[in-house]
């Protein structure tokens, strides 16, 4: 195996947030693997850079908006130990609890606390390891409805990425018909082997769709997650509102704090209205219904 090389970055979580953002838009991806997570508190983070091979950190850290000169961020760099990059990178996959859920990589199966209900998500290209805050609200949203009394029928995940929503739907509502749709055939796939992982493949049909360009997903729905981008949501607000039953209620999510006033007035033009709003490390979780 070729050497590999490590960046770790701590600091605080606002700043190393935004360079992982920035890490994920890039293309090409400038790094093998990376991940964000908190480091001892909420405020505090860790941003951690996997590299084939050696590269360019002053060039890398100016791309990711990063300034080695600020004293509030520590950079530390070098070669990493062939025997100890695996371990390392999964450390980075620390279980994430969001209300009842905890998500969790295999290396941690035995580490879940009792009484909370388990999903099984490695790290892998489709977004959804619930360690980013909009995975972490949606999760936290679905166990508050529940909580709260919904039993939907019928629930759509659009933009599904790992599928684990639409898994977390099929275990707190065994009854419902949980479809899940994403615009990437990779993230379909990983749907279907997270689903299979977690013991409800039979559950959840899922499949590539454009938005709701699918005859699967022209019918209504009792819930919808959409977690997704500022942007796309606005765009597809009309259509996600006709897709809702009168009682049903949505999960919209993939968008800043401030950018709610312009995704509320698409979905108020819709005739949708915000019932409940979570804001966790900056992003926002608006639950809506009519």
């Amino acid at each position: 195996m070729n050497t590999l090389w490590r960046l770790v970055a701590t600091g605080p979580m606002t700043p190393l947030r935004e360079a992982a953002d920035r890490l994920e838009d890039a293309d090409p991806a400038p790094a093998l693997s990376w991940s964000c997570f908190e480091d001892g508190a909420p405020d505090r983070g860790r941003l951690d850079i996997l590299f084939a091979e050696q590269p360019r950190v002053d060039d890398l850290l100016e791309t990711i908006g990063l300034d080695a000169d600020d004293p509030a961020i520590e950079v530390d760099f070098g070669p990493l130990p062939e025997e100890d990059w695996v371990r390392l990178s999964l450390e980075g996959l620390k279980p994430v609890e969001a209300g009842r859920f905890v998500v969790h990589g295999a290396h941690e199966k035995e580490n879940i606390p009792s009484g909370k209900l388990a999903i099984e998500i490695e790290a892998g290209p489709a977004f959804g390891t619930g360690h980013h805050g909009t995975t972490k609200g949606c999760l936290i949203a679905c166990d508050r409805l529940e909580r709260e009394g919904l039993e939907p029928a019928s629930v759509l995940d659009l933009g599904c990425g790992t599928g684990v929503l639409a898994i977390a739907a099929a275990m707190v509502w065994p009854d419902a018909r949980i479809v899940a749709s994403d615009i990437d055939p990779e993230a379909v796939t990983e749907t279907g082997v997270n689903a299979d992982k977690n013991g409800v493949l039979d559950r959840i049909d899922a499949f590539a769709a454009d938005g709701f360009q699918h005859d699967k997903l022209d019918a209504r729905f009792d819930l919808i997650f959409a977690n997704i981008l500022a942007g796309p949501l606005q765009d597809l607000a009309v259509q996600l509102a006709d897709r809702l039953t009168q009682t049903g209620k949505t999960v919209l999510s993939g968008l800043l704090e401030e950018q709610i006033g312009a995704v509320e007035e698409a979905y108020a033009k819709a005739g949708l209205r915000i019932e409940h709003t979570d804001i966790i490390e900056g992003w926002a979780i608006l639950t809506l219904g009519r």
